[in-house]
């Protein structure tokens, strides 16, 4: 059952925390992008696909991260492989998944970018 997360799915570039200080750019393309995605809208469409599972299930990766990869991996024109790759070592496509800090390790499995494919574009892309 796919959980809704309390807070505001947007984050300033002040709150993220990068590892060895510093800032992030407000200047950065995926800063402003994050700025302009609807991802209030983005999280309602999702979460209408969870509607009939279990609640006891799984817990779904959430909205911004799924449908923000599926993003970058269209923008980059990159493999599902390179795609969780460049999210691993960018700051700024983290921000844009809306991690609050940078992190080193993959956020989720490489095959999880077949499943936000099949919940966002109905199996096809």
């Amino acid at each position: 059952m796919y959980r809704k997360k309390s807070e505001r799915l947007q984050i300033t570039i002040d709150d993220f925390i990068l590892p060895f200080g510093g800032k992030l750019s407000a200047e950065n393309r995926w800063v402003k992008l994050a700025k302009l995605m609807p991802w209030d809208m983005i999280d309602e469409i999702y979460a209408a696909k969870f509607k009939n599972e279990k609640p006891d299930g799984n817990i779904p990766i959430s909205s911004r991260v799924a449908f923000g990869s599926l993003h970058i991996r269209g923008d980059k024109n990159t493999s599902d492989a390179l795609t969780l790759e460049m999210i691993t070592e960018s700051p700024y496509l983290q921000y844009f998944l809306g991690f609050k800090e940078f992190q080193t390790e993959p956020p989720f499995d490489v095959s999880m970018m077949t499943l936000f494919r099949r919940d966002f574009h109905g199996g096809g892309c």
